[in-house]
């Protein structure tokens, strides 16, 4: 069983940035992967970016790619996301996901954080 933690969400204006991280409670296995995915009221939980834990290997959604960078450190066991140019409709509970097929890695999931652009 891993357990996720975020942070790092917060408000912030249109046009900046902010850096979610996620930290696991355990080694991840490097063919696995950890991603970002985020959720409105009324809509469902929405991918948003995801890397292969070996790191050879980085998926986003289009609506976020040249914005949003993914990354990890495998020595802290945690992943960030880098969000630039944010605009009002990147606001959402961003949730951390983990899992065996890394480019829907939604096996484990964290509590989520709140991101908030204001316009």
């Amino acid at each position: 069983q891993v357990q996720l933690v975020e942070s790092g969400g917060g408000l912030v204006q249109a046009g900046g940035s902010l850096r979610l991280s996620c930290a696991a409670s355990s080694r991840i296995i490097s063919t696995y992967g950890m991603g970002w995915f985020r959720q409105t009221p009324g809509k469902e939980r929405e991918f948003v970016a995801a890397i292969k834990w070996s790191g050879d290997n980085t998926h986003y959604a289009s609506s976020v790619k040249g914005r949003f960078t993914i990354s990890r450190d495998t020595a802290k066991n945690t992943m960030y996301l880098q969000m630039n140019s944010l605009n009002p409709e990147d606001t959402a509970v961003y949730y951390c996901g983990a899992g065996s097929r890394w480019y829907n890695p939604s096996d484990y999931w964290g509590q989520g954080t709140q991101v908030t652009v204001s316009s």
